[in-house]
C-alpha cells in the first residue's frame, strides 16, 4: 500500500510540472519612436524571453502574444534601432515597446547599413554589414565589394573566371585575409579563395588598410580583410537563399544553427552554386566565363563554460571544377590539342580544419590566454592549352596568445607562431611546344616553415590610442624577419579625429598561384636564377575623420581623407615586356611604390534615405628591366563610387542604386601595340536591386552592368590561340554584358 501511494504522489507531481499553471494571455506591441515626435509599430521585430530563452517574432502590426506563467523579462529588437527591456510581472495583460535611435555597435556601424567607419578602432576600419551584403547579388566575397573604391576587383585573366582585389595599388595577395582572425586563402587557394566564401555565409567584413596588427603574421603589406561568419549561437535554425541570373549562374546557401544546451551549439553551412552553360557574346570562340560547379560544405561549433572558457572548432570541403577556353574544348586536353583547341580546366579540392580555445585566468586584469591551429591540405589540378600545371599544398598554423590588461589603460598582449606550408608544383608543356629546348619544365617542391615572438602593447584613453607591436620572426630557408609595427589614433574632439599608422610586412611569394593569368597565354615562362621569393615591404598611412552636423542623423554624416605610402624593398616581378615570347620572373632592381589617396562621404538626407560617396586616385609605379621606373601596369589610377539606398517605412522596401567610374590602367606595350592605345578607357557601371521583405522571407530583383558596357576584345590572337600572339591576360573591363539576377532568402527563427 506503501509502494502504491508514492507512486501516486511521484505521479501527481510529475502532472503538476507538465501541466500549465494559470497562465495569462499577455499582449505586447514594439513601436519605432520618431525623431519628430509620435510612434509607429514595428513588425516582424523580434522579443526574446530571456527565462525562456526564446524568440518571438511579432506580426504585421508589431503585435505578439505570450502565455505568461510566472515572472518574464522580454527584450525587444529591431535591425537599427536600440533594444527596450520589460520585466513582466503575472496579471500583467500587456505592454508596450518603444525602440528608439540607431544603435551604434562596437565597430560604430549600423547593422542596417552597408559600410561606416569605426570611432574607437586605432586603425581605419571599413566595415560592410549583413545588411551591406545583401545590397547587390554577392554571391560570393570577390562581389561584396563593388560599393567600395578601397577595394578594386578584376579578372585575372579571360580564361579562368579568377577574380583577385587590389587595395592600396597592389594585388590582393599583398593583402592578408583571415577568417575571425585566422589566416586564409594563403598559396594555392588564393587565386579562387574569394569565390569560396558564399556572401550569404558572413555577417560582416572588415577592411583595415595598411600593415596593422602583428598578432595574425607578417602577410599583411597593404591591409587586412577579416570575414566573420554566423554564428552557432544565432537564433535561426534554418537560412535558404536561392539565386540565378540570365548569364547562367545559379547558387544556393543553407544554413542551420543549432543549440543543444547552454554550452553547445553549432552550424551547418552548405553551398552549391556555378554556371548552368557556356556563352560567346563577343564570338572570339572562347567561353565568356568557364562552366563552374562548386559544392562547399562547413560545420562550426561552439562550446562555452560558466567559467568563461571558449571553444570553437570546425571544418570545411569545397570541390569545384572549372571549364574554361574555346567553345568546343573539353576535359580531355589531348583530344583537345588533337582536334586543334586551346581548353582549359581546373580542379580545386581542400580540406580545411580548425580550433580556438581561449581559457580566462585573471577577471579583474581581463588575462586570457588562447591557442588557435589551423591544417588545411588542398589540391590543384589544371591544363591551360599547352600548359599543365599541378599543385598540392599542406599548411599547418598555430598561434598561442597571452594578453592581459595592467589597468584600465594599459594592455598587453605576447605570443608565439608557428607556420608550415609544404608544397609540391610543377609546371610541364604538352604538344609541339614540349620539344621546343627554351620550354623548360618547372618544379617548384618546397617548404615553408617559420616561428615567431610578437608582442603588442596599446595605451588607451579618451582621447588618445597607441598600438606598438613588434614580431621577430625565423624562416628556415629565409633567415631571421623583423617587422615593427605602430598604429596612433587622437580624438581632437568626438567629430575630429586622427588616425596614423606605419609597419613592414613580409611575404613569400607563390610564383604560379600569384600570377595565374600568366598561364593563360602562348609565352613561356623563364625563372631568374637564384630568384628570390620573400618580399619586403613598408606602408605608411594616415586618416582624418570629420563627423559633420547635417542630415538627418548626424551620427551617421562624416566625410573621411586618407594618404597611404607602400615602398617594397624586395619584391618579385612577372613581366611580360621584357622579352617577347616569354613571362620573365626576377627580382626588383630599383624602385617600387604606391601613393593612394582616398576621400570618402557618407549622410542621410533625410529619413531612411542613404548617400555614400567615395574617390580613390593611386599612383603605382615599378622599376621593369629594359624600361626602368615606369607606371604600373593594369592598375587602375582612379576609383568613383556613388551608393544611394531608400527604404520605406518599416523596411518592407529596399532600393539599392550604385554607380561607378572607374579609371584608366597602363597597358603592357604588347597589348598597346595590338590595341593602338596606351591606355585603358574610362567606363561606367550601373548596379540597382530592389528588395521586398515579408515575415521571415525576402524577395529581390537586380541587375549588373546596366549600361552593357564590356571589353569587346579580351583576348589577343583568339583567332590563333596558339600562335606567338595570344594572350588572355590583359582584361581592364568587365568580361559580361548587362546581367539581371532574382533571388529569396528565408529565415526561419527560433521560438
Amino acid at each position: 500500500m506503501h509502494i502504491v501511494f508514492k507512486r501516486l504522489f511521484i505521479g501527481l507531481l510529475l502532472l503538476m510540472a507538465v501541466l500549465p499553471l494559470h497562465a495569462v494571455d499577455f499582449k505586447g506591441t514594439v513601436y519605432a519612436r520618431k525623431k519628430s515626435g509620435g510612434s509607429e509599430p514595428l513588425p516582424f521585430a523580434q522579443v526574446y524571453y530571456l527565462e525562456q530563452k526564446k524568440i518571438i517574432e511579432t506580426d504585421g502590426d508589431g503585435v505578439f502574444h505570450l502565455d505568461l506563467q510566472a515572472a518574464a523579462t522580454l527584450i525587444a529588437t529591431y535591425v537599427g534601432y536600440s533594444r527596450d527591456t520589460v520585466v513582466v510581472v503575472p496579471g500583467t495583460p500587456s505592454a508596450d515597446f518603444y525602440l528608439t535611435g540607431e544603435n551604434e555597435v562596437d565597430e560604430a556601424v549600423v547593422t542596417s547599413r552597408q559600410a561606416g567607419i569605426s570611432k574607437l578602432k586605432p586603425v581605419k576600419t571599413e566595415v560592410i554589414t549583413a545588411a551591406g551584403l545583401c545590397k547587390m547579388a554577392c554571391c560570393a566575397l570577390a562581389e561584396s565589394f563593388e560599393n567600395s573604391a578601397s577595394v578594386t576587383v578584376g579578372y585575372s585573366d579571360a580564361v579562368t573566371g579568377a577574380k583577385q582585389i587590389k587595395l592600396l595599388g597592389l594585388s590582393g595577395t599583398y593583402t592578408q585575409m583571415l577568417d575571425e582572425n585566422r589566416p586564409v586563402m594563403r598559396g594555392l587557394l588564393s587565386p579562387f579563395g574569394m569565390s569560396y566564401v558564399p556572401g550569404q555565409w558572413l555577417e560582416s567584413i572588415q577592411i583595415a588598410k595598411g600593415p596593422s596588427s602583428v598578432i595574425n603574421g607578417l602577410e599583411a603589406i597593404t591591409g587586412q580583410i577579416n570575414m566573420e561568419h554566423r554564428k552557432p549561437t544565432d537564433e535561426t535554425p534554418l537560412f535558404v537563399q536561392l539565386y540565378g541570373s540570365t548569364d547562367a549562374m545559379f547558387e544556393a546557401n543553407v544554413a542551420s544553427a543549432l543549440q543543444f544546451s547552454p554550452k553547445w551549439s553549432t552550424i551547418f553551412l552548405a553551398h552549391v552554386g556555378g554556371t548552368a552553360m557556356s556563352m560567346d557574346m563577343n564570338n572570339d570562340t572562347f567561353r565568356d566565363a568557364p562552366q563552374v560547379m562548386q559544392v562547399n560544405v562547413a560545420n562550426r561549433w561552439f562550446y562555452y563554460d560558466p567559467s568563461g572558457t571558449q571553444v570553437r572548432f570546425g571544418f570545411r570541403f569545397i570541390n569545384e571544377d572549372r571549364l574554361g577556353g574555346q567553345m568546343q574544348a573539353g576535359r580531355d586536353n589531348t583530344a583537345n590539342l588533337d582536334g586543334g583547341l586551346w581548353g582549359s580546366q581546373i580542379v580545386n579540392r581542400g580540406v580545411n580544419g580548425y580550433l580556438k580555445v581561449g581559457v580566462p585566468i585573471n577577471e579583474e586584469h581581463n588575462t586570457n590566454i588562447a591557442l588557435v591551429l589551423d591544417a588545411t591540405r588542398h589540391h590543384f589540378g589544371s591544363f591551360f592549352g599547352t600548359k599543365d600545371f599541378l599543385g598540392e599544398q599542406t599548411s599547418l598554423f598555430g598561434n598561442l596568445l597571452f594578453s592581459t590588461e595592467l589597468n584600465e589603460h594599459h594592455k598587453v598582449e605576447t605570443g608565439l607562431t608557428f607556420n608550415s606550408d609544404l608544397f609540391a608544383e610543377n609546371l610541364t608543356y604538352a604538344g609541339a611546344v614540349a620539344a621546343l629546348p627554351v620550354a623548360v619544365p618547372i618544379n617548384r617542391d618546397r617548404r615553408e616553415t617559420s616561428a615567431a615572438l610578437f608582442g603588442e602593447y596599446s595605451y588607451t584613453t579618451d582621447k588618445v590610442t597607441f598600438v606598438g607591436g613588434m614580431n621577430l620572426e625565423y624562416n628556415w630557408r629565409h633567415g631571421w624577419l623583423f617587422a615593427p609595427r605602430a598604429n596612433f589614433k587622437y580624438s581632437f574632439t568626438d567629430e575630429i579625429v586622427f588616425r596614423a599608422l606605419g609597419g613592414r610586412g613580409y611575404r613569400c611569394s607563390d610564383i604560379f598561384a600569384d600570377n595565374l593569368g600568366m598561364l593563360s597565354t602562348s609565352r613561356l615562362i623563364r625563372l631568374a636564377d637564384g630568384l628570390d621569393t620573400m618580399e619586403d615591404a613598408w606602408t605608411f598611412g594616415g586618416n582624418m575623420t570629420f563627423y559633420l552636423p547635417f542630415g538627418y542623423d548626424p551620427e551617421n554624416t562624416y566625410l573621411s581623407f586618407d594618404y597611404f605610402h607602400n615602398t617594397f624593398n624586395k619584391q618579385v616581378i612577372v613581366d611580360q615586356e621584357c622579352t617577347d615570347g616569354f613571362t620573365e620572373i626576377y627580382n626588383l632592381n630599383g624602385p617600387s611604390y604606391t601613393d593612394t589617396w582616398q576621400v570618402d562621404f557618407t549622410t542621410d538626407p533625410f529619413e531612411r534615405f542613404n548617400v555614400t560617396a567615395t574617390f580613390r586616385y593611386t599612383d603605382a609605379r615599378v622599376t621593369l628591366n629594359g624600361q626602368g621606373l615606369v607606371e604600373r601596369p593594369m592598375t587602375s589610377r582612379f576609383k568613383a563610387v556613388l551608393n544611394m539606398q531608400y527604404t520605406l517605412p518599416m523596411n518592407r522596401w529596399i532600393f539599392d542604386f550604385t554607380a561607378q567610374l572607374n579609371g584608366p590602367m597602363r597597358l603592357p606595350r604588347f597589348a598597346a601595340d595590338a590595341w593602338g592605345r596606351e591606355t585603358s578607357p574610362v567606363y561606367p557601371m550601373l548596379y540597382a536591386q530592389i528588395t521586398r521583405k515579408f515575415r521571415g522571407l525576402d524577395i529581390y530583383i537586380g541587375g549588373e552592368n546596366l549600361l552593357n558596357y564590356r571589353q569587346k576584345t579580351a583576348i589577343l590572337g583568339s583567332d590563333a590561340p596558339f600562335g606567338p600572339d595570344f594572350n588572355a591576360g590583359c582584361v581592364w573591363g568587365p568580361l559580361m554584358g548587362t546581367m539581371a539576377y532574382a533571388g529569396l532568402r528565408y529565415t526561419l527563427w527560433k521560438m
